[in-house]
């Protein structure tokens, strides 16, 4: 590939063109996508202009924007090399890497090896999320649906499994719609709580031959149970995933957290916006991250909406739910402040009237 270079014909000082060569004349059909999709894509976000004739690409804007829309191309191209294929998913999370900064799509270190496929990062936060459970042996994941950090947690599960590191897979969640009522429910245990496990096992199916999932499942390699069956439990030489953390008491959370043993990982994850916990009853999760900020040897990521890597209304709705709750502390605080004034003032008066 050639390296960008200034234009002799810019605009202006702020606006080149930037040629980009590729070697490979099909891979290059393969980077630029089914009728140009992946290089109106990258215009699309970048706001340059990209033009294609063989296998060579000119690509003219703004500097700071040409210099990215080169990366992104240029890391599609050389993850196309090592035998990745790449879509819309793969050019969007190149632009967000890019963009964002941090984080390597290309990073071998980052990325996970599973039965089915390699799994790469898709934001910044992804890689350190990733990098966070390769570290540490406690790590909690945080923020909306969308960013990755329960399939992220599977997907290193799964490859730690599969390089013998651990011996079995436990996946848990709190069954707190079923609440005390988990007995009444028709079925054996399995049938009574998959409805609430269901997102864990769609993971695990992503990433292992359904046979293999399923023989796993059998031989208790893999283990998927609700939260309440943690209790009195040792997890050694085991990869331990919390789900929907911000469901469990503070009870819960303790008794989990303390199952912990020898040559185990632990990853919790959860959404605190989300609580379904009784009106009252605080997240254990909360109380966990507060004690987790003075202990040495935890990792703790923060997803936000950046790092939303479904569909982009998902990202809309999480930042309109977030100015949304915005707003309503600011209409609480100033309510708060309205009610102290009106108290103040009140007691003037009794003591102008005495």
């Amino acid at each position: 590939m050639t390296p960008p270079v200034k234009s002799t014909a810019a605009v202006n000082d702020s606006t080149i063109t930037a040629p980009l060569q590729f070697e490979d004349n099909h891979l290059a059909i393969e980077l630029f996508g089914s009728h140009h999709s992946h290089l109106a894509r990258i215009e699309q976000k970048l706001d340059v202009a990209i033009n294609a004739r063989g296998n060579t690409v000119s690509i003219t804007g703004p500097a700071d924007a040409v210099e990215a829309a080169c990366k992104v191309l240029t890391g599609l191209y050389e993850r196309l090399e090592k035998g990745f294929g790449i879509g819309k998913e793969e050019v969007d999370a190149s632009l967000r890497m890019t963009l964002l900064g941090g984080g390597d799509m290309k990073n071998e270190s980052q990325t996970i090896q599973t039965r089915k496929r390699p799994i790469t990062p898709r934001s910044p936060t992804q890689a350190a999320y990733i990098q966070a459970i390769s570290d540490y042996e406690l790590v909690f994941g945080l923020g909306p649906a969308g960013t990755g950090k329960t399939y992220l947690a599977v997907a290193k599960a799964v490859e730690y499994l599969i390089k013998g590191e651990v011996d079995r897979i436990i996946l848990s969640r709190p069954a707190v719609e079923a609440g005390e009522n988990l007995g009444f429910l028709p079925g054996d245990l399995r049938e009574k709580v998959d409805p609430y496990l269901r997102p864990l096992y769609d993971a695990l199916y992503d990433m292992l031959p359904s046979p293999q999932v399923i023989k796993r499942l059998e031989s208790g390699e893999i283990e998927v149970a609700p939260l309440a069956f943690m209790r009195g439990r040792t997890l050694s030489n085991a990869f331990v995933i919390l789900d929907e953390a911000q469901n469990a008491t503070s009870v819960q959370m303790k008794m989990f957290l303390t199952r912990l043993g020898e040559n185990a990982r632990m990853v919790v994850t959860g959404d605190l916006s989300q609580v379904d916990l009784p009106k009252g009853t605080r997240s254990g999760l909360w109380e966990a991250l507060e004690i987790a900020e003075d202990i040495n040897g935890i990792g703790i990521v923060r997803f936000n909406a950046d790092d939303v890597v479904r569909h982009q209304l998902v990202t809309d709705i999480v930042n309109a739910y977030d100015k949304l709750e915005e707003k309503r502390r600011t209409a609480e605080r100033y309510q708060k402040r309205q009610n102290v004034n009106g108290r103040k003032t009140n007691g003037k008066r009794d003591v102008d009237a005495s």
